[in-house]
């Protein structure tokens, strides 16, 4: 356990909804953390869960004292993170997920560096997994830790080092920092925490990447998941640009589906007018291609198989490019409220 300096105190924040499959192993693990239980406490947001999840966490709750629970009636990530902010009691916040898992010494890794590094900001790598191996799933596991499908994630894909970056996936934070920068915008579903920590690195706010630790978190099992859930990231992607009328909100990786999926619908929409045009369509459907091939040759072993590594990534970046596609093309149905207002 790397605890050098003076015992923090530490609110470990959870949104979560539905998550009867994996709430357990998430509160588990954090029980079995070598940080000192004395200073934790454990804040449960639940969206108003259908399942057995509140079931399962108010057990917790019963047994474990620093164990709360916090209804979360409008159901999205966003509030559920603001209400877990504003009721922490302790000096730093802990992001986490209930579809994760952390090591024991994830919590303490974390504190150390924070003060090692005078940082604002530190998180852990990301091991991505699955409950259930098969070669559907492993292959989306490979994709989602290689460059070529996530781009230059860092949390994703590792470093050797500590290392700055604009964003990590469960983060510490001192409280301090949500009353300095603000909090989380609760009109992004998604992408909130990419805003966010974009706004920390603004304010001249340092994050950093630890190399010593890094936590396992289990991503969708099939491609109609992956493609659902890639889909509805890309389309956060505009809409994050839109409410917040800032570019800089995300990164330029977020817009590379876009820019993919564009380079082969507008040249063949412009070849209806000139033919030659649709040359440059064939020229970066065959060019990604052999990337993916030659990537998915390098990830290919007994686990899984080449044609499902490539089916990975077509679904990855055709789902997350097309999701962007869609809030350009629908600003207004997508902006507007029922009654025509901006939402």
């Amino acid at each position: 356990m790397k605890i050098k300096h003076k015992i923090q105190t530490i609110s470990i924040v959870i949104p979560c909804r539905n998550e009867e499959g994996y709430i357990s192993d998430c509160l588990d693990s954090f029980l079995k953390s070598d940080y000192p239980i004395d200073n934790l406490e454990i804040i449960v947001i639940d969206g108003e869960s259908t399942d057995s999840t509140i079931k399962i966490v108010t057990e917790y709750a019963e047994k474990y004292p620093f164990v709360r629970l916090i209804n979360n009636e409008k159901k999205v990530t966003p509030v559920a993170l603001n209400l877990g902010v504003t009721n922490a009691k302790n000096d730093y916040i802990l992001i986490a997920s209930a579809h994760a898992k952390f090591p024991k010494n994830y919590i303490s890794t974390l504190i150390y560096y924070m003060k090692e590094l005078d940082a604002d900001g530190v998180g852990g790598q990301l091991i991505t997994d699955v409950r259930n191996k098969t070669k559907e799933s492993t292959a989306i596991i490979k994709v989602l830790s290689n460059k070529f499908g996530v781009g230059n994630s860092l949390f994703r894909t590792g470093v050797d080092t500590p290392t700055r970056v604009d964003t990590v996936p469960f983060g510490l934070y001192k409280k301090e920092l949500f009353i300095e920068i603000g909090m989380y915008n609760e009109k992004l579903i998604r992408n909130h925490d990419m805003e966010w920590s974009k706004r920390l690195i603004k304010a001249g706010k340092k994050i950093f990447l630890i190399s010593d630790t890094s936590c396992k978190y289990f991503a969708r099992e099939t491609y109609e998941a992956l493609a659902k859930n890639n889909f509805q990231n890309g389309l956060w992607n505009i809409l994050v640009v839109y409410i917040t009328k800032k570019n800089s909100s995300l990164s330029i990786r977020h817009f590379i589906p876009l820019i993919f999926v564009l380079s082969i619908i507008l040249p063949v929409l412009l070849s209806f007018y000139y033919l030659p045009f649709i040359l440059i369509s064939l020229v970066v459907v065959l060019s990604h291609f052999i990337l993916i091939l030659g990537t998915s040759i390098k990830l290919n072993d007994k686990s899984t198989g080449i044609y499902y590594l490539l089916k990975a990534f077509y679904t990855l970046h055709l789902s997350y490019g097309t999701g962007s596609l869609i809030g350009l093309l629908q600003f207004d149905k997508l902006f507007l409220g029922n009654n025509g207002t901006k939402l």
